[in-house]
């Protein structure tokens, strides 16, 4: 059993070796404890209903389908969650359609292993990571959007407001009460939000 004091963490990898790894890593703090495993993306969302996790380390690529899209859904579930996002996979489309499904980090695996450990307790304080090799892509890939295809003006008034919420951390679910929208419509404008700024193909 975990203390009421240690983090809780469920941790997402298709590959056992390297699940195992991170368990190992996480068992040998104080503060933090492995509630829960997944090898899939279904897995990930139904052991964390289970295990109601403080943290997921989540890979990207699973056998049946995306790290981000099980990101999304378990942050519309549970907003408390925090997703980071733990990856060889550095790419730009990868990064934005992360953070534009409500992760709060996105870190390379051949990052220190105290690295990993260290972003877990960040994220648990409520901040924010993003890889230090993969941020000047990612700023330039927004600039680059922005000045060549004038994406303010591309979007709508309703898909800015639902980009800014999103950009807040806010979920479907919750931007939903915000503005007043059922949860079906959000999910269609963060669609194609996520199309517009192309940062994310199915």
């Amino acid at each position: 059993m975990a203390s009421n004091n240690k983090l809780k963490i469920l941790i997402v990898d298709d590959h056992d070796i390297v699940r195992k790894g991170l368990a190992m890593l996480v068992s040998r703090q104080d503060d933090l404890f492995v509630v829960a495993e997944a090898g899939t993306a279904a897995e990930a969302v139904e052991k964390a209903r289970a295990s109601n996790p403080d943290v997921v380390i989540m890979d990207i690529r699973l056998p049946d389908g995306s790290g981000i899209e099980a990101c999304r859904e378990l942050r519309d579930e549970n907003a408390n969650i925090k997703v980071l996002m733990l990856t060889s996979y550095s790419g730009e489309d990868a990064v934005l359609g992360s953070i534009m499904a409500g992760a709060s980090g996105y870190l390379l695996k051949n990052n220190p292993s105290q690295e990993i450990v260290n972003a877990i307790r960040k994220l648990d304080t409520g901040q924010s990571l993003l890889d230090p090799t993969v941020t000047a892509s990612v700023l330039e890939r927004v600039r680059r959007n922005k000045e060549e295809k004038g994406l303010s003006n591309e979007l709508t008034d309703q898909e800015q407001k639902i980009l800014e919420l999103i950009a807040a951390g806010r979920t479907n679910r919750e931007i939903s009460i915000k503005i007043d929208l059922n949860n079906k419509t959000v999910k269609n404008h963060v669609s194609k939000i996520l199309r517009k700024l192309e940062v994310f193909r199915r």
